[in-house]
């Protein structure tokens, strides 16, 4: 059997985690790609310590599918790495999200990247310090969840590599919008197969909490066109997410997408569910004055206001509330949020403060 093309994506629909990658992988012909000396790392989506029900990580099940298929076909060199956002506890996501159970029963090992040295690593000019315990792999199979991003509308393959670079360089990441840093990541870091948990994703929330079911594994060796694909099937152009042209413009892959680019192996049986991103983000975010925040600052943000607005707490907001990296050493006579803001006339310290803090803070106002 050939393996996989770079130009061409694997579907496969239902909602049997652990079954469908073994199936997609077997599909794809993985094991055509690897040699038995390869160290192989699996890199999940554990941005919090939330089940994958929450519709915010990576379901484990589909972990072990690949874990088992690794291992049937004699590749055992493997270990689980990530580094969930700042503020969240990689070692706490681990055994919340089931990974540790998985560890245990497989004797694979964990390892939280906010603790690995970095190295620096240089393109165009241009550098991004990236873990070296995830440079020294020789084959990543980035597992990240489909799912939206208050600040990048999408994050899936691209953006799920920001795992592999430390706290201070993901706020440095924010500090320049995101965009352009994550397309340099990607061309300074490979991945060398994606499969996507399109099961269950959050497509309001990174964080998770108002997850939707849509049924589905994506696989692909290219992450631009597995990001193209994922975008399309949320209704975005590829121009609507700026990350995913840069990574083109920068070599790591096409978003050329044709009839024959997805190979959908059990179309017939599928459940077709309908993914359809909330716009609830973007009423919120009208309340909001944002300069290179950090994504869990941010959410935070933006959480505390969907509870004020249940609460109906929300309208009585009077002004923007200021919130990012963009503020530090200003004097405003605003009202702001997270360290950064410590210059406005009322602030609520924090990095990042909880959304609960938030509300009470600007209930209280």
């Amino acid at each position: 059997m050939d393996v996989m093309q770079n130009d061409k994506l694997m579907v496969i629909y239902g909602n049997k985690a652990l079954q469908m990658a073994y199936d997609i992988m077997t599909a794809a012909n993985v094991k055509g790609m690897l040699s038995r000396d390869m160290k192989i790392v699996l890199k999940p989506n554990l941005v919090v310590a939330k089940p994958s029900i929450s519709g915010a990580t990576t379901s484990p099940e589909l972990v072990e599918g690949v874990i088992r298929y690794l291992k049937d076909n004699g590749f055992n060199n493997i270990t689980i790495m990530e580094g969930s956002w700042i503020g969240d506890s990689t070692r706490n996501a681990f055994r919340v999200c089931g990974y540790q159970q998985l560890s245990d029963k497989y004797g694979i090992p964990l390892v939280d990247l906010k603790s690995s040295r970095t190295k620096t690593c240089t393109y165009g000019g241009s550098s991004v310090d990236i873990c070296s315990s995830v440079l020294e792999a020789d084959f990543i199979i980035n597992m990240p969840v489909l799912k939206a991003h208050c600040q990048t509308s999408l994050t899936c393959a691209l953006k799920n590599l920001k795992g592999c670079i430390s706290d201070s360089e993901k706020r440095r990441f924010h500090s320049l919008g995101l965009h352009k840093p994550i397309a340099l990541l990607n061309k300074l870091l490979k991945t060398h197969l994606v499969l996507v948990d399109g099961i269950m994703g959050d497509l309001t929330f990174e964080e998770g909490g108002t997850p939707v079911e849509m049924n589905r594994v994506i696989l692909g060796l290219d992450p631009v066109l597995v990001d193209a694909y994922a975008a399309s099937l949320l209704g975005y152009a590829v121009e609507d997410i700026p990350y995913i042209g840069l990574s083109e413009k920068l070599g790591v892959g096409s978003t050329a997408i044709n009839a024959s680019t997805v190979i959908e192996i059990n179309k017939a049986d599928a459940p077709q569910a309908k993914l359809t991103p909330s716009r609830k983000v973007a009423h919120l975010a009208a309340y909001v004055k944002e300069d290179r925040a950090c994504s869990a600052c941010y959410g935070s943000l933006i959480h505390a206001l969907n509870r004020m607005d249940e609460n109906g707490t929300l309208r009585k907001l009077n002004q923007k509330v200021y919130i990012g990296q963009g503020y530090k050493g200003q004097k405003l006579d605003a009202t702001g949020i997270g360290i950064c803001t410590s210059g406005c006339t009322k602030s609520l310290r924090g990095c990042p403060p909880n959304a609960r803090d938030i509300v009470e803070f600007l209930e209280c106002k």
